[in-house]
């Protein structure tokens, strides 16, 4: 259940008139791990396991590529919704300790307001090394591929979407959310569970590009994020860092690169913005 329908009224030209509009559903989820709380998301009813696994592979909490976990719903809501979930991990193959390490509500807009100190926030890992070059006339493909795919913002306007694609432009996997962020972790979370993460090159998200979505996007070792709208200044200083080819204003034909363009085909000279 992505979109339900609202009734409400509408001004238009002076005049109110009743109308019926189709809104994202958004939903608290409850996630704990082997019995324990771990975080409070709000998101869209729908891909729950990949959500979960996608979030805790993200954390560095499970980063084993098997799937050796189990997931149990514990609660639903009258509309039969699951609000909480409880993951069933071997202690052993958990990375670090995370009770009350992430014990903030987790909004569906931020991914990392759940932190408990900008310490958490620091990159680990080794930088990628990024072989390809971007092909503009692929990635507005993908683009395209993406959008015809938003089954539920088509319908609601009010989600965000996230796909990956292998390098040849094959589509992998989309996910759609009311949070832009649990879009990209239900992608990373299905990639895994259908053991393809290492086939994703390109991530593509319909939103802007925040810092979290490029530390995601770098846990999962995947080199090209591009985004419809703008990225942050932290996201651009660390994709030059942890050598991720980032890219925003993926519209009309336009790209705009910010890190690691020397990967990309002979550029033209600089134009100055307006």
């Amino acid at each position: 259940m992505a979109a339900q329908k609202y009734e409400g009224v509408k001004y238009v030209d002076g005049k109110y008139c009743n109308t019926e509009d189709y809104l994202t559903v958004e939903e608290a989820l409850q996630i704990s791990i082997n019995g324990d709380p771990f975080t409070v998301t709000m998101r869209t009813p729908g891909n729950d396991e990949e959500l979960v696994r996608g979030l805790i592979f993200t954390e560095d909490l499970y980063k084993s590529d098997d799937n050796d976990y189990s997931l149990r719903i514990t609660k639903r809501n009258t509309q039969k919704i699951a609000t909480a979930i409880d993951i069933k991990i071997n202690p052993a193959l958990i990375r670090k300790q995370f009770i009350n390490s992430r014990n903030l509500l987790s909004v569906s807009s931020c991914g990392i307001c759940g932190k408990r100190e900008l310490d958490d926030i620091h990159s680990n890992g080794t930088r990628l090394k990024n072989s390809g070059k971007l092909k503009p006339e692929l990635l507005f493909k993908m683009f395209r591929k993406m959008n015809s795919g938003q089954k539920t913002f088509i319908q609601s306007g009010g989600s965000h979407a996230a796909a990956a694609f292998s390098s040849e432009g094959k589509l992998l996997s989309i996910m759609e959310d009311i949070g832009r962020h649990n879009a990209v972790d239900k992608v990373i979370g299905d990639l895994l569970i259908q053991k393809k993460i290492k086939d994703a090159s390109y991530l593509l998200v319909s939103g802007r590009i925040s810092y979290e979505i490029l530390y995601k996007a770098f846990v999962a070792r995947i080199p090209f994020l591009a985004a419809v709208s703008a990225p942050s200044t932290l996201a651009v200083d660390y994709a030059k860092e942890l050598g991720i080819t980032l890219m925003g204003f993926c519209r009309e034909n336009k790209i705009t690169i910010y890190s690691n363009v020397s990967k990309l085909p002979e550029t033209k000279k600089k134009v100055k913005p307006k």
